[in-house]
């Protein structure tokens, strides 16, 4: 399977497993059919999940804005919605950082 699929209204769906508590923000590479990507803060209030949009919109020049957590806000794997770019872009952006 795809870290990657089109959403019905031309955004862009991105499967995470995200690694909380982590020692540092990065992408670790592929997790079974999502991209890993750890975080160094912890699974408690949201923390974690503002940390991935933060860390998101960072990596892959976004706005906050653009991003969105479709599914999985209680839980390591996530589905991220992610608007103004095409999938083609961001496969190389995000296979280009997490080597």
């Amino acid at each position: 399977m795809d870290f990657l699929s089109s959403y019905k209204d031309g955004r862009v769906l991105l499967k995470l497993y995200v690694q909380p508590r982590a020692s540092r923000n990065r992408f670790t590479g592929i997790y079974n059919d999502a991209i890993k990507l750890a975080i160094t803060a912890p699974p408690v209030d949201g923390k974690a999940n503002a940390a991935v949009i933060k860390f998101l919109a960072s990596s892959l020049n976004l706005k906050k804005k653009d991003l969105e957590i479709k599914h999985g806000l209680q839980s390591r794997t996530k589905s991220i919605l992610i608007a103004g770019r095409s999938m083609k872009e961001l496969r190389s952006q995000i296979l280009a950082i997490s080597r």
